[in-house]
């Protein structure tokens, strides 16, 4: 799958979050790289909603990275590639949120 394609399923995954949870994540930016490490397929870089306090302003926006190389290596079809990149985006939201990653595993984002 090519970049372009690949993007386009991140965006698509990104704008079918529900609405009442969508619009709770703000001064976030989504990307995509190529990604090296083989066991990285994404990451959440930032200050996590449950750790923001009332000095917590004109930062920065918190990234989000999904790893668009070893998706593809993890993936036997298609539809592999499209369910790693939908539970990798929900995994690194839930970052967002302050969820730990063993809380995500359970959730089945992991």
């Amino acid at each position: 799958m090519g970049a372009a394609e690949f993007e386009a399923h991140v965006a698509d995954v990104i704008a079918g979050l529900p609405r009442e949870l969508g619009s709770k994540i703000t001064n976030v930016a989504f990307g995509v790289e190529d990604g090296v490490e083989a066991n990285l397929l994404g990451l959440y870089r930032g200050v996590s909603l449950d750790r923001r306090g009332e000095s917590y302003a004109f930062q920065l926006p918190d990234t989000i990275t999904i790893y668009r190389l070893p998706i593809l290596a993890r993936s036997a079809s298609r539809e592999d590639v499209l369910q790693h990149i939908e539970v990798t985006v929900k995994h690194e939201i839930g970052h967002y949120f302050g969820i730990d990653d063993a809380r995500l595993h359970e959730l089945g984002f992991g």
